[in-house]
């Protein structure tokens, strides 16, 4: 995956100690990295799955 495909997730803070990374792909899957480790491993989810996390990072009901 290219580099420029990543972007740095808006809820990480500033001083790189917490930052999670994020890609497009177009089949819909979601790749989550370390942005601390760029070229160590990532997770790839299933779009609901990414949502049902990011839900519950806000806060959300999570769905079953």
């Amino acid at each position: 995956m290219p580099e420029s495909a990543w972007r740095k997730s808006s809820y990480s803070n500033n001083d790189g100690s917490e930052c999670v990374e994020v890609a497009h792909r177009a089949d819909s899957a979601v790749p989550v990295r370390d942005s601390k480790r760029p070229h160590g491993p990532h997770l790839t989810l299933p779009a609901p799955a990414w949502t049902t996390f990011i839900d519950a990072v806000k806060g959300r009901t999570l769905r079953g």
